[in-house]
């Protein structure tokens, strides 16, 4: 009689983990349909990866699994050389056709962050595979994005790791914060 009652509860459990299944598919697809994009470049906006950045610190403070972010910036390109809109918005839709390649699908996440910066959150990923993938990109940018004018493309990347054992305790938007800042100063 007691492995009815056993039997039952396994039912249970396994009902309520496919229903949890089903809600978690069914919130990444509405956040898929509703999320803010970029307008030129189709990746998330600077408040949206925000927001992003804070679930990925959160998720590691369970799960105790850390993830890298990969900064990208072009280095004050359009100041320096005074590029019509046109051919700026050429020059940043091609410098992210590189780095699009390198993303994971459905696991890393990409976003605008100012005018010629951009940043890649890769959960999973210790700092020493954030590196090799910085180094990549910055290489697939220098050797084909093409600037009018035979301008050189200046593009600097830095990469800086989360992980839940070297923090102390914090609020998560101040470690976002200082996650984007480290990465950020990297790129020099």
């Amino acid at each position: 009689m007691w492995y009815f009652t056993w039997i039952l509860g396994l039912l249970l459990a396994c009902s309520l983990g496919i229903i949890n299944v089903l809600r978690l598919e069914a919130q990444e697809t509405w956040d898929r349909e509703h999320i803010a994009v970029d307008a030129l470049t189709q990746l998330l906006t600077k408040d949206t990866m925000l927001g992003r950045l804070k679930e990925k610190v959160e998720n590691s403070k369970r799960n105790g699994f850390p993830f890298s972010i990969l900064f990208i910036s072009l280095k004050d390109f359009k100041l320096k050389h005074d590029l019509p809109a046109a051919e700026m918005d050429a020059i940043l839709r091609s410098v992210v056709d590189c780095f699009k390649e390198d993303i994971r699908v459905g696991v890393d996440i990409a976003a605008r962050m100012g005018e010629q910066d951009f940043i890649i959150a890769m959960p999973g990923s210790p700092l020493k595979k954030a590196e090799e993938i910085a180094t990549h990109v910055r290489n697939a940018i220098l050797a084909r994005v093409q600037a009018p004018k035979g301008l050189a493309v200046e593009v600097a990347t830095g990469v800086a790791e989360y992980s839940v054992l070297s923090k102390k305790l914090a609020t998560t938007a101040h470690e976002v914060e200082e996650l984007i800042n480290l990465a950020s100063a990297k790129c020099g």
